[in-house]
C-alpha cells in the first residue's frame, strides 16, 4: 500500500465526526520528520538519475519560502489554505513533468513525489476551521522552471518549512 494511503487512513481514524480536527497524528513529531527525510531522499535520488532533459513546457512551481514572523501572524485556516494552494500547484507541475519524461528513473521519482504531495493535499482537505470548502482557485506566488530537480527542491522546502510548522502549530492546539 502506498505510504500516503497509510498516512491518510491513520489520520481519518483520529478525526472527530462533528468538526474534523487533527489529534494523535500531528502530536507525534516523528511522522513529519519521516516525511522530511523521504522528501530529501527523493530529491537525492532524482539527482542520481541519468541526465534528465529540460522540460519543454516549464513547470509552474509555488514559491514556498516565508518569514517566521509572517507565518506566526496567520490563522491555522489561512496556513492550511496556503499550503493547499502550494500543493495543488506542485501536483500540477509533477503531473506535467511526468508527461514529458521518458527516463524510467525520473518518471518513478516524479510518480512518488506526486503520490506523497497528493496524500498531504487529501489530508489537509479533511479538516477546516472556517465555513466553506477549499476552492482550487487560489493563486499562490509562483515561478516557472524547466529543470526537474526544481520540483523536488520545492517539495522538500514545502514539507520542511510550511508543513512542518503547520503540524507544529496544530500540535500546540490539539495535543495536551
Amino acid at each position: 500500500s502506498p505510504p500516503g494511503l497509510l498516512l491518510l487512513t491513520s489520520f481519518l481514524l483520529h478525526v472527530k465526526e462533528d468538526r474534523a480536527s487533527p489529534t494523535r497524528l500531528v502530536c507525534d513529531n516523528r511522522l513529519i520528520q519521516k516525511y522530511i527525510v523521504e522528501a530529501k531522499d527523493m530529491e537525492k535520488r532524482v539527482g542520481q538519475c541519468q541526465t534528465l532533459p529540460a522540460l519543454r513546457c516549464p513547470a509552474v512551481l509555488p514559491l514556498v519560502d516565508f518569514t517566521f514572523q509572517q507565518w506566526k501572524s496567520k490563522s491555522n485556516e489561512t496556513k492550511r489554505r496556503e499550503i493547499l494552494c502550494d500543493l495543488a500547484l506542485l501536483l500540477g507541475a509533477a503531473a506535467g513533468a511526468q508527461g514529458q519524461v521518458s527516463d524510467e528513473c525520473g518518471a518513478r521519482q516524479l510518480s512518488q513525489l506526486y503520490r506523497h504531495a497528493n496524500s498531504f493535499l487529501l489530508l489537509l482537505q479533511t479538516f477546516s476551521w472556517e465555513a466553506g470548502h477549499w476552492e482550487p482557485s487560489c493563486s499562490p506566488h509562483s515561478m516557472e522552471q524547466t529543470h526537474i530537480p526544481s520540483i523536488f527542491l520545492t517539495y522538500r522546502q514545502l514539507v520542511q518549512g510550511k508543513l512542518r510548522f503547520f503540524f507544529y502549530d496544530l500540535a500546540k492546539v490539539s495535543c495536551k
